[in-house]
Parts: structure tokens; sequence; C-alpha cells
């Protein structure tokens, strides 16, 4: 049976992340005067929290190094409003999506089910826990139906990405020991990951020392033990991912699927989102 939540994720996901490898976005955010790829990747993701602080933004993104955040925030909010940010992600990532999927988008938009059954989903989802979720939840939707398309993705993959912190919080893992982890379980490669997230050598050293002791790496490999706790938070993941969408069928759950696909499948086909990338999505081919 189809893992509904995970397939479901492989799709909005890259809707989403043409914020951050489209030219279109990136142009954008340097026309408002933030340059530089993380400075306006920070942010555009934090922009929905407020002008907040970057004790705030290493919590709640979780996989950064502190030093990292705050390179960004939160001197980035006295060159840019978040709601100058908001502005410019929202329009710019609608532009770059009919660019790389503007087809595919008109017919998966057509009838108008896909954006009331996302909008649905978002409405029955529990902000409880989840911040980047319901600071994404409470922004007004946009008239354009691509921008609208975006921002239910964006919402919905915050929706997913804040219970996956909050299912490896609860077990006392720390953000660079789930980096070290998902590395050695070959879910990213070190070299696209550790960069990507400004942990030094000796921070990485350190976190896969404490993860060999903690049994769940060894010789850099994961173990039997590391792989169990990664499948259960995966499984908790997709399980807290899936509840937005208890009202659905079988069969309305293919067509949402199937409704995604063409346009994900086409970002990727574009090639302007890596094949391994620090998110860790598979994308579609």
């Amino acid at each position: 049976m189809t893992n509904f939540a995970r397939e479901l994720w492989r799709r909005i996901e890259t809707l989403h992340a043409v914020t951050y490898f489209a030219h279109e976005p990136l142009d954008a955010c340097a026309s408002l005067g933030v340059r530089g790829f993380w400075r306006c990747y920070f942010g555009y993701r934090a922009a929905p929290l407020g002008a907040c602080s970057a004790g705030t933004v290493t919590a709640t993104f979780f996989g950064f190094a502190p030093s990292m955040v705050q390179r960004a925030v939160p001197s980035i909010w006295d060159i840019a409003t978040p709601a100058a940010l908001i502005e410019s992600r929202t329009t710019s990532a609608a532009a770059a999506l009919r660019r790389l999927a503007g087809d595919e988008l008109d017919a998966a938009l057509a009838d108008g089910w896909l954006l009331a059954t996302l909008d649905a989903a978002g409405r029955h989802a529990s902000p409880g826990g989840r911040p980047l979720f319901a600071a994404n939840r409470d922004l007004d939707l946009p008239d354009d139906p691509v921008a609208a398309l975006w921002q239910h993705a964006t919402s919905l993959r915050e929706h997913r990405g804040d219970s996956h912190v909050n299912a490896w919080s609860t077990r006392g893992y720390t953000p660079l020991e789930v980096a070290v982890l998902f590395v050695a379980d070959g879910g990213t490669t070190r070299d696209a990951l550790q960069p990507n997230r400004g942990w030094t050598d000796d921070e990485w050293t350190d976190a896969a020392a404490l993860l060999e002791r903690r049994g769940a790496i060894a010789d850099g490999k994961v173990t039997e033990a590391g792989s169990t706790i990664r499948a259960e938070v995966e499984h908790t993941t997709d399980e807290l991912a899936d509840e937005p969408f208890g009202s659905l069928d079988a069969a309305d759950r293919r067509r949402l699927l199937d409704l995604l696909e063409p346009p994900a499948r086409a970002i990727s086909g574009s090639s302007i989102i890596p094949a391994t990338n620090p998110m860790g999505v598979r994308l579609i081919d």
C-alpha cells in the first residue's frame, strides 16, 4: 500500500523548494536588499514568525548550527520586513512554478478540487506544537491560484516538519545528532548536509562519538538500533502528517497524489533541485 503521507510530502516539498532553488525567488530577495542564498533562506522561511530572534529560528528550524543562524538573524529584519519577504516569496515562487510547470499546474488546478482539498486539510490540522505550520496557516491566502497552491504546500510541509522535530525531540535527540544519524543511514551525504547546516568538523565528530556511545552508529555506519529509531521517527512523522487528511477516502487520496505528481515531476525534471539534497527528499522521476 502506498505510504500516502510520505508520497504527499515528496510532491509538496518539491513545489515548496522552488523558493530556494529557482532564480525568481532569489532575484526577488536580492531586490529587497537581502543578498546571499542563506540570508534569503532564513528570511523567507522565518518571515511568517515575524521579526523573531535567532534563538527562535534555531529552535523551530531545528537542523541548523546556532552560529549559522546568527549570521542572518535578527539583522535581516533591518534590511527587509517580514511582510515584504512574505509578499516577495509568494509572488516569486508562483512565477517560478509557472515557468517550470505551467501547463501541469493549469491542469491540476482546473476544477478547484485540489485547492479546496488542501485548504480543508490545513484548517483541520492541529497547530499545537507546530509553530511554523501555525504561522504559515495564519497568512492571508493569495488570490492567485498558483500562489495559493504554493502556500498550501508550504503550510503542510511545515506541518510535517514540525511533527518531525517533535518526534525526534521527545526521543532526546539533538539536531546535530539527527543530522549525523541521517547521513549514517544513507538519507543524504555528509557533503550535502554538514556545510548546508553550518556544523563544524569538530561538532560533527563529537556528535558521532555520542551516537556511537548510544549504540546508534558504529564506524560511521548506522547500527540496527540506529535504524530502528530512525524508522520509528519516520513512522511517527507519517502518522502525524496524515492526520489533516483523515476525512479523505482512498480514492480521494489517490486523486490528490495524481494531481500533484505532474507538476512535481516537471520541477524535478528541470534539475533545479539536486537529486542529493539537504531536505533528503527523493524527487519524482
